[in-house]
């Protein structure tokens, strides 16, 4: 599989999708892309929007998108993509979307058959197992809680070490405790802004200037750094 998560889009003082699109470029590679979209995270503006302004970002690497919301079968489109894109947004409304779109395991099996997937935010949290590591408030019932399973932990994108001055409510690291107290046996991996996971020939990696924290029940949260072994959460 070759997949590409990204904590975050965007950050400050950059241009959209400014940090991830040189590694976009290179994984992807060379040869031109037409990758498929899927905008569904989106609420408060259009998904002809949003494909717009991701079309931008990708061309400026040589790529492009075209929005899934286009195709009347929207499973067909999967199953013909050379690239699957899943943007960031709300998450309980892109897993709602992709299950009534019966696209959760077309996902699977197209990126476990060798279709490059990129995600962030949001399109990161579908490539794990559950949404239940999201940071975004439920505004729909997303009928499931599972998502692709594309890898075997979770990832808790925008990761936070403390909260904001003057708030005094639970930090992301208690929220994170509070999962795998519920889920011992899966991993969460704290995925700060800036940073990227890249699965490319069975070799998990962190891209970035900035480690990941690592959760499990029975174990004192730990960082790893780029360049650190990574591949144990695979297992």
């Amino acid at each position: 599989m070759k997949l590409l998560l990204s904590s975050n889009s965007t950050m400050p003082g950059e241009e959209y999708l400014g940090f991830p699109t040189p590694h976009i470029k290179s994984f992807l590679g060379d040869k031109p892309v037409k990758a498929l979209f899927i905008p569904y995270a989106a609420v408060t503006f259009s998904f002809d929007e949003y494909e717009q302004k991701v079309n931008e970002a990708f061309q400026r690497v040589g790529h492009s998108v075209v929005g899934i919301h286009h195709f009347d079968n929207p499973v067909r489109a999967i199953e013909e993509a050379e690239a699957i894109v899943v943007g960031g947004g709300n998450t309980w409304q892109l897993v709602r979307m992709l299950h009534d779109q019966n696209l959760m395991m077309a996902i699977r099996r197209n990126v476990q058959s060798g279709t490059p997937y990129i995600g962030w935010s949001a399109g990161s949290n579908v490539a794990c197992p559950t949404l239940r590591t999201t940071n975004d408030m439920p505004i729909i019932d997303p009928t499931s809680f599972n998502t692709t399973g594309l890898v075997p932990f979770q990832i808790n994108p925008h990761y936070m070490d403390a909260n904001p001055d003057g708030h005094a409510g639970e930090t992301r690291e208690q929220r994170i405790a509070e999962f795998i107290a519920i889920n011992p046996l899966t991993y969460v991996v704290g995925l700060r802004e800036g940073t990227l996971m890249k699965l490319e020939n069975d070799t998990l990696e962190l891209i970035g200037n900035r480690s990941a924290r690592i959760f499990m029940q029975g174990m004192e949260a730990y960082e790893l750094n780029p360049g650190d072994d990574f591949n144990f959460l695979l297992k």
